[in-house]
This record gives structure tokens, sequence and C-alpha cells, in this order.
């Protein structure tokens, strides 16, 4: 798992997130996220999940604070 900050809210519960590494990808929320109903802005640190089939994609399993 790696940090990033969410950079844009997209359509469709998916979110625009810059990793640590400078590296932007797609992500959404992962289902326990999904649950407590997490809401998440741009400028928000996040805890990703990096797909390991598609490297611009991951789930975002909990918020920073």
């Amino acid at each position: 798992m790696t940090r990033g900050v969410i950079e844009a809210v997209l359509p469709r519960a998916l979110y625009r997130v810059r990793l640590e590494d400078g590296v932007e990808i797609t992500a959404s929320l992962a289902s326990k996220a999904r649950q407590v109903t997490v809401k998440l802005i741009p400028g928000d640190g996040v805890l990703i999940e990096l797909s390991p089939y598609d490297p611009t994609r991951g789930r975002i399993k909990e918020r920073l604070t």
C-alpha cells in the first residue's frame, strides 16, 4: 500500500490521486470505506492499494488525518 493525495473528484465515485512518487492514478473507494461513507475532497491524504493488473488504477483503503 502507498500514500497519495486526492487531486480531483471524478464522476461515478472515482478519484484522481497523486501518489508519493508523483504518478497520477484513478482510484475508487474500497467497499469498507464505502460502507462508512467516507467523504473525500481534493487535498485529502489517502492510503491506496494499487491494482496488480493495472498500475494506473487502485482502491482507496482509508483517509489519512
